[in-house]
């Protein structure tokens, strides 16, 4: 593969660029990990951003690489790869995580950046210029992560109604007030463990391309693996607030049981697409999480219309970032 000629400038301005994004995204993201545990009553907004962000890091000792290795040479053809196109998936990333953050939409900022990635490699090169395996691996988890969110996190809410059924609410609560801690604790760890793995593949990406790390390389160089997760710890550490009323009250009102059901579906369900190395939507997950949990009381219980507006901003992110990205492409292009 040739190697561009890339100056240190721009590099280092592209991957200011990518932080900047891993930022927002643990920006963007916070909600997903303590909207739960806020909206229980568990712990207050600080303390649970707090924790999140702390687990976001530990992460970094936890869970391998799979993902930033199917982001960074999965996607699309490394040969493409060039400023212009790191520029255009960044910004389109970008601006539709400012946009959804504002409206309090609870997007994907994952699929974001895979489509920000698509748009600009497809205005480069064609449709010639995408990696089908990765890909089609990760439009199948757009499906599975929810999905398996749902799955777990209504079989862990009827299994604990059944352990628990000679309970009283009172003990329950007092129970699961202190479990929530620990099933937030690992969705946060499964949370820094997938995202900031993202941000590792784009920048090792661009490495590769020019020429200061290798393809053959089973792992990207450690200080964009420790900036990254500094990042996106940073990122949730300041808190998207306007979505965490979204997550954890428009969608179904859930007690502190309630909520460690879903952390823990949703926990489960990103540590095994870390594990295969599959970049997944935390949103995705514990949206499908905190539905599941929902219907296993009872449908009614589930605000279905509200869900189905988080679905539509699902389907649109990927196309809508993919747009932006590539007028930002051609716009690079003129700027850089």
């Amino acid at each position: 593969m040739h190697t561009l000629q890339i100056s240190i400038y721009v590099l280092g301005l592209l991957i200011a660029l990518a932080l900047v994004f891993d930022f927002m995204n643990g920006f963007h993201d916070a909600a997903n990990a303590i909207a739960t545990v806020v909206s229980t009553g568990v712990l207050k907004p600080q303390a649970a951003v707090a924790m999140a962000a702390a687990f976001n890091f530990i992460a970094i000792f936890v869970v391998g690489l799979g993902v930033a290795a199917t982001v960074g040479k999965g996607t699309i053809d490394p040969g493409v790869v060039d400023q212009y196109v790191i520029f255009g998936a960044l910004v389109g990333a970008i601006a539709w995580n400012l946009f959804t953050w504002y409206y309090g939409i609870p997007s994907s900022s994952s699929h974001a950046l895979i489509g920000g990635l698509v748009g600009a490699a497809v205005a480069k090169s064609g449709t010639g210029a995408l990696a089908g395996g990765g890909l089609l691996k990760t439009v199948e988890w757009i499906v599975l992560s929810p999905l398996l969110g749902f799955i777990f996190g209504s079989i862990i809410m009827l299994l604990v109604s059944w352990i628990f059924v000679r309970s009283t609410p009172r003990r329950v609560d007092k129970w699961f007030r202190r479990l929530q801690l620990v099933s937030a604790a690992s969705y946060s760890l499964g949370h820094g463990g997938n995202d900031a793995q993202k941000t590792i593949g784009i920048i090792w990406m661009l490495l590769i391309a020019a020429g200061h790390s290798s393809v053959a390389d089973k792992s990207p160089p450690l200080w964009v693996i420790i900036s990254c997760y500094t990042a996106i710890s940073f990122g949730t550490l300041f808190g998207g607030w306007r979505i965490v009323k979204t997550m954890g009250q428009k969608i179904t009102k859930l007690k502190p049981v309630g909520g460690f059901c879903a952390e823990t579906g949703g926990a489960l369900t990103l540590l095994m697409a870390s594990f295969f190395g599959v970049p997944v939507s935390t949103t995705h997950t514990i949206t499908g999480a905190i539905v599941g949990v929902g219907s296993a009381q009872k449908m009614s219980a589930v605000r279905w219309g509200v869900a189905g507006n988080i679905v539509w901003a699902w389907v649109f992110t990927i196309p809508a970032s993919a747009f932006v990205a590539a007028i930002a492409w051609w716009v690079g292009h003129h700027i850089m």
